[in-house]
């Protein structure tokens, strides 16, 4: 991963890393008629595009794959070969679908996604409900690679398509008393089969601190490998935080709430002794029942091979480093 602090020390992209001029503004066409709700790509709807998007099997079918593009968020690029569509999409941890990494793409097919909404409330001046095709059109939507990891110790490169989530949050103008943003899941009974079992309590609930919420890295994701999001990765909205483990990084939301006390989460509730409210990547900080220093990258190694060093923040240290000066990161987990 390359790091940019300022300009005399930017570490440029050799031109066989560049996605071709063609094949960027052809995305960038099909993000515009997303956003503007049109036909597009050949896909009439919502509904049309959601059919698209559950096939795990499937490559994306309208746009090429994206294997050394570049992405300059914040400061920030990376390069490294995305995970293939078919890892992405079938390797999940969704436990409204089931807790096997398999489930989500298996169970998730009767999910409905349309017509989607999410309530934003709570210490705000503007509290408002956005209807999916409101938030589409809140920004210009930016195709940015990260490396999202779990706490079990995998990880991927996958190409989500989005937003900074700052860009919502600047709508509704939060009060100066709000200090934490919880971003709460949708719990259907009806077509998520694990809503309402012992595993979790439901619906599940995930946050951040404001400053965490309003940096440009915290992705408001719609889509990813230049397809909307498939169920099983968290359709048709998602959250991406990059530089935390992966169950930090919120699915299919259907609320978002500003509060001035820290919110109490999902796996916090469930389990507070192995998983903190922060929950960093930080390599320094093992898991109760294993380590963290180490990481394996799904789809480019066997179970056997040498795992991958984990990196600081995920890499992301430059970036988000500052937002955590002065505090002991192995007391806030």
């Amino acid at each position: 991963m390359l790091i940019r602090n300022d300009d005399k020390d930017w570490n440029h992209a050799r031109s066989s890393e560049i996605t071709p001029l063609g094949v960027y503004q052809d995305r960038r066409q099909w993000i515009r008629q997303l956003a503007a709700g049109a036909a597009g790509v050949g896909l009439t709807s919502w509904a049309g595009r959601d059919a698209l998007a559950q096939g795990a099997t499937a490559r994306p079918g309208k746009l090429p794959a994206l294997p050394a593009a570049i992405s300059k968020v914040a400061g920030a690029v990376t390069m490294e070969k995305p995970t293939t569509y078919q890892d992405a999409s079938t390797y999940n941890n969704f436990y409204e679908f089931g807790t096997d990494k398999a489930d989500p793409a298996r169970n998730s097919s009767r999910f409905q996604t349309s017509p989607w909404s999410v309530e934003v409330e709570g210490l705000v001046k503007q509290p408002r409900t956005f209807a999916l095709e409101d938030l589409l059109k809140l920004g210009a939507q930016e195709e940015r690679i990260y490396r999202l990891r779990c706490v079990e110790g995998w990880s991927m490169v996958i190409p989500w398509i989005g937003y900074s989530l700052a860009q919502l949050l600047k709508q509704v103008e939060p009060l100066g008393s709000a200090k934490y943003v919880e971003f709460v899941t949708a719990a259907d009974t009806k077509t998520m089969p694990y809503v309402g079992s012992g595993v979790l309590e439901w619906p599940y609930v995930e946050g951040l601190r404001l400053d965490e919420a309003m940096h440009p890295l915290t992705l408001l994701s719609f889509g990813m490998y230049g397809e909307i999001l498939p169920k099983q990765n968290g359709a048709p909205v998602r959250l991406v935080v990059p530089w935390k483990y992966g169950f930090k990084s919120s699915k299919s939301l259907v609320k978002i709430r500003l509060t001035e006390a820290q919110p109490r989460t999902a796996w916090n509730k469930s389990a507070p002794q192995e998983y903190g409210f922060y929950s960093n990547v930080n390599p320094n900080v093992d898991h109760p029942r294993w380590s963290q220093a180490s990481e394996r990258r799904i789809g480019e190694d066997g179970l056997f091979a040498k795992k991958r060093k984990t990196l600081m923040f995920n890499g992301y240290e430059a970036q988000v480093g500052q937002l955590y000066a002065g505090m002991d990161l192995k007391k806030f987990y």
